[in-house]
């Protein structure tokens, strides 16, 4: 009887391996700030060779959007909620503020886990560390090298008087003078060799701090770019390359690893780039912080060598953050949760097929007064949509610092996004009855928001930390 059992011990367990094993490896890839015209598919003065080259072979994303900033957008892609279902609609999640994604939501590596996946997370953060349980290690994942809050030195890691990075759950230091890209990027490669990709699935979430502010890249790739008469755009197009040959070199270590018969990437950026920070928008509208198009449509792709029937087109379909963890999950064979707000979208990237949504929240933000929706072509915005709300070529920076709103933050707005996709055109005066079944649709989503998270900045920190930014506050 008892080799009877062990031996049908062996075989569950064996079958239950084998399933895990031939669950996809899953690599999720969020640049940060990066913006529409800043990508070489859009763009061909950029010079991403490696992720230009994986988004005209996969599936190139056209009709993507994320929240205007980081924070938000993180919270939507790793627990499939909008932030005003999270608590974080009203801005980022600044250093010293007990702000958080909320524990009760269960997020992406944790369900992941749950099919027998390994799960790292390697750059940024930005969901809160007040408390040791708000922080990567204690959400799922299984290991973590990087930093907490929002932006930092490239070199010394510093976010403003403290210092910020992480190996787990302790402070690290990496070789002093290493450009935090090429400290990332061996950090992922080693992960991926020390792996094994035959007994379990790996999922990699790369979170590039690559290319927000501070503008700072290793002086060859800006040297490449000496042609650009403004400082900010040469630095910025460096960085973006330095981002480039990070990706040509984690791709090329998946495929040496033998991850590459059974593998899914998936690149996009946070939000839309920053104008005063090197990052450009053109053709689209807006800036990063907004809700107009230049803030919310990021450039993306997915790309696999096997798991897609239809490759090397570009994809309109609609596609919203809150969508990737669904997604996700049904590409490694699991089902999510139908009470969230993200739908899978996996048939869609898989097989071309239509989008499984038909309508989006960008957000609403009662402390800004501002919100907007999108349903079918049509986008109403309420409230202002953002100060920086113009089109800024690229070659225009000079006029950025003095650009004011030229919308009203009481004005309600409409556009046609496949007739004008650019949003010159607000056509609210003339489609009244759109724009109240539009107003109808927030109302309701409005209904069942959360309170916004906006505590005050607790005072002195990081004196009980030797200056690091540490969990344990909160």
């Amino acid at each position: 009887m008892e080799q009877i059992r062990s031996f049908l011990t062996i075989v569950v367990c064996s079958i239950v391996h084998t399933h895990a094993a031939s669950r996809p490896h899953i690599v999720f890839m969020v640049s940060d700030d990066l913006g529409w015209n800043d990508v070489g598919w859009h763009n061909s003065h950029i010079g991403s060779y490696y992720l230009s080259k994986f988004a005209h072979e996969g599936v190139t994303l056209n009709n993507s959007y994320m929240q205007p900033v980081c924070s938000p957008s993180r919270g939507s892609y790793l627990s499939g909620y909008y932030p005003f279902h999270t608590g974080l609609q009203h801005g980022i999640v600044q250093d010293s503020q007990p702000k958080y994604l909320p524990s009760n939501f269960t997020l992406l590596p944790e369900k992941l886990k749950e099919l027998g996946y390994a799960t790292h997370m390697v750059g940024k953060w930005h969901l809160g560390f007040c408390n040791w349980q708000y922080t990567p290690n204690h959400r799922g994942f299984d290991s973590f090298m990087g930093y907490y809050g929002g932006a930092e030195d490239y070199y010394t890691h510093q976010s403003g008087r403290g210092y910020d990075f992480r190996l787990n759950d302790a402070i690290h230091h990496a070789p002093a003078g290493e450009y935090s890209t090429v400290t990332y990027t061996n950090r992922v490669i080693d992960i991926i060799h020390q792996h094994d990709p035959q007994t379990q699935p790996l999922f990699l979430y790369v979170a590039y701090q690559n290319v927000h502010s501070p503008l700072q890249v290793p002086q060859h790739y800006e040297d490449l770019h000496s042609h650009i008469p403004n400082a900010d755009r040469r630095s910025f197009t460096g960085m973006v390359n330095a981002m480039d040959d990070s990706f040509g070199n984690i791709t090329t270590a998946l495929k040496n690893g033998g991850y590459w018969d059974n593998l899914l990437i998936i690149f996009t950026s946070d939000n839309g780039g920053s104008i005063t920070e090197g990052g450009n928008n053109w053709p689209l509208r807006g800036n990063k912080g907004t809700l107009w198009e230049g803030g919310t449509r990021v450039p993306g792709f997915v790309y696999s060598p096997s798991l897609l029937s239809k490759t090397g087109y570009t994809n309109s379909e609609m596609i919203h953050a809150v969508d990737w963890f669904p997604t996700i999950l049904a590409a490694a064979g699991g089902i999510s949760d139908n009470r969230m707000d993200g739908v899978s979208q996996w048939s869609m990237l898989q097989h071309g097929t239509q989008s499984a949504r038909t309508e989006f929240v960008y957000n609403i933000d009662d402390i800004s007064g501002h919100a907007a929706i999108r349903v079918g072509d049509y986008k109403l915005v309420t409230g202002s949509g953002g100060a920086r709300d113009g089109w800024y070529p690229v070659n225009h920076w000079h006029q950025h610092q003095h650009h004011s709103s030229t919308t009203s933050a009481s004005s309600t707005q409409l556009y046609n996004l496949r007739d004008d996709p650019t949003e010159h055109h607000d056509i609210s005066s003339q489609y009244p009855d759109i724009v109240s079944s539009l107003q109808t649709k927030l109302a309701n989503y409005r209904k069942n928001q959360m309170v916004p998270q906006n505590p005050d900045s607790v005072q002195h920190v990081l004196h009980s930390y030797n200056n690091v930014w540490t969990p344990g506050w909160c």
